[in-house]
């Protein structure tokens, strides 16, 4: 019996079939066969495998939500050389928290009210600009921010949920400066 095709190798497929045809995100997810994360599946085919898939990142005349795959032909793409280590220490060192948003891992995704947050590393200066995979160089972000529709700049005085996300992306130091504060202010609780 025939192993069932994965959510990516069904996009793979989607895409190759509809060379030059703009598709939005329902179709592909669809595609997909309904995976919560076709967007990821989506982004290894271009950043892992080569697939030259745009957006309305890379296209004026695409709007938000719709692809183009320009051709069937791969090209060169660089391995990815984030360590599982790397990525541990990048995640303790900034507490598991999106370096934008604020936003934790496990937090409820304020854009998809059935999912949670999900963390991934960001690069602080973009490795086309000649930034390294090195810790001093990655930050936690959640897809949403890595994707550039978060992290919008505050306007009003924060409420209690937006303080919180400040203080839970601060460095530890800056968390036990908060902390030190705030028991002189109100005295030890």
């Amino acid at each position: 019996m025939p192993r069932p095709m994965g959510s990516k190798a069904r996009l793979r497929a989607h895409v190759l079939a509809n060379i030059g045809r703009v598709m939005n995100s329902g179709e592909l997810q669809e595609a997909s066969g309904g995976a919560a994360e076709w967007a990821r599946r989506l982004r290894e085919l271009r950043d892992e495998e080569g697939y030259q898939i745009l957006s309305h990142r890379d296209r004026a005349d695409l709007k938000p939500g719709e692809y183009l795959l320009l051709t069937g032909e791969r090209r060169e793409v660089e391995p990815r050389l984030i360590s599982k280590e790397t990525r541990g220490v990048v995640l303790q060192r900034d507490g598991h928290t999106c370096q934008m948003c604020g936003l934790a891992a496990g937090d409820p995704d304020p854009y998809h009210p059935r999912r949670t947050v999900r963390l991934t590393m960001g690069h602080i200066v973009d490795k086309s600009l000649g930034g390294g995979d090195e810790p001093d160089n990655l930050r936690a972000v959640c897809s949403t921010c890595n994707e550039g529709l978060g992290a919008n700049a505050p306007t009003a005085p924060p409420r209690r949920i937006e303080l919180m996300r400040h203080v839970r992306r601060a460095t530890l130091d800056d968390q036990r400066y908060a902390l030190a504060w705030l028991k002189q202010k109100f005295g030890e609780a």
